[in-house]
């Protein structure tokens, strides 16, 4: 049995708030992503829409407790992050308004996964000892 698979079965319940706000905020940008490029405020033929995929592959992983998936995607979260700031500062009306919120869910994001890795690498640490 992998160390993953162990701690997802006893899985405690600070590590379940952590993935679920991952989760959350996860699925919130791949919404925002899809909408934003296709109704709200598209910019063009709607194949920007397609920046989500890498968000959509890290759901299966995130379900899974995959402690490799968290440290990825704290790093992946920030490509997100800069199209935000960069979109928030040179776009006006409804762009500027979801660049905002793009903002907004990569920090909650990168802080649900940095979180979820230090309890993990903390309940590690407490299991070994």
């Amino acid at each position: 049995m992998t160390q993953d698979a162990s701690s997802a079965r006893a899985a405690d319940p600070t590590t379940q708030r952590m993935q679920a706000l991952a989760l959350a905020m996860t699925g919130g940008l791949i919404v925002l992503g899809v909408a934003w490029e296709l109704w709200l405020a598209p910019t063009g033929s709607g194949t920007l829409a397609l920046k989500v995929l890498p968000l959509v592959l890290c759901l299966a992983g995130l379900l899974r407790h995959r402690l490799y998936t968290y440290r990825w995607l704290s790093l992946l979260v920030w490509f997100y992050f800069t199209e935000g700031v960069v979109r928030a500062t040179t776009e006006s009306g409804m762009s500027q308004v979801l660049a905002i919120a793009e903002i907004a869910l990569t920090l909650g994001l990168f802080a649900a996964c940095t979180m979820y890795i230090r309890w993990r690498l903390r309940q590690g640490r407490l299991l070994n000892a």
